[in-house]
């Protein structure tokens, strides 16, 4: 009786330990052949992306689609302001900074290099933000990446008033 019982618990724990190794090997590591850029990490076979970077491996800095030399076009309230140019450029440090040369057409100068007044804004997704003050303007603004252009809604507070406006950049 005793060999029958060792001979079943054998049996089983044979059965069990093929079970157990046949279940683990049909379970594919969907990570495996999958390289997460900029120290993404892949879950379930698909990157997540540390702020600022996207894309399938996280390859892609989130204020890449922002960069470059853009042609504004202005309202404010019901005046309508002839087209005028909009540098952005990313900060070389932060993959969610912009630097955003020349908003609202202000004409400041400031520095030494009398450069175009440069307003500092945030990325998230497809998402522009600027909280900043410089040249005695305080700007506010939240902007939308969509379809290769830029739509910004702005308040401009400075010595002269405010100014209330919608900015559309192309390039």
């Amino acid at each position: 009786m005793k060999a029958i019982r060792n001979m079943a618990f054998t049996a089983l724990l044979t059965l069990g330990t093929f079970s157990l190794i046949t279940y683990t090997s049909c379970n594919k590591d969907e990570c495996k052949d999958i390289v997460c850029q900029n120290n993404g990490t892949c879950v379930d076979g698909t990157c997540n992306c540390p702020t600022g970077y996207e894309g399938n491996n996280c390859e892609t800095k989130s204020n890449a689609k922002f960069v470059g030399t853009w042609t504004a076009s202005e309202t404010c309230g019901s005046d309508v302001t002839p087209p005028y140019q909009v540098t952005i450029t990313a900060d070389p440090n932060d993959a969610t900074k912009l630097l955003i040369s020349n908003l609202g057409n202000y004409g400041c100068k400031i520095g030494s290099t009398d450069t175009d007044i440069i307003f500092e804004g945030t990325v998230d997704g497809n998402k522009l933000s600027i909280i900043d003050i410089k040249c005695n303007t305080e700007m506010t603004a939240n902007g939308t990446y969509s379809n290769g252009s830029v739509t910004i809604e702005y308040l401009a507070s400075h010595t002269l008033g405010s100014d209330k406006c919608t900015v559309t950049l192309t390039k």
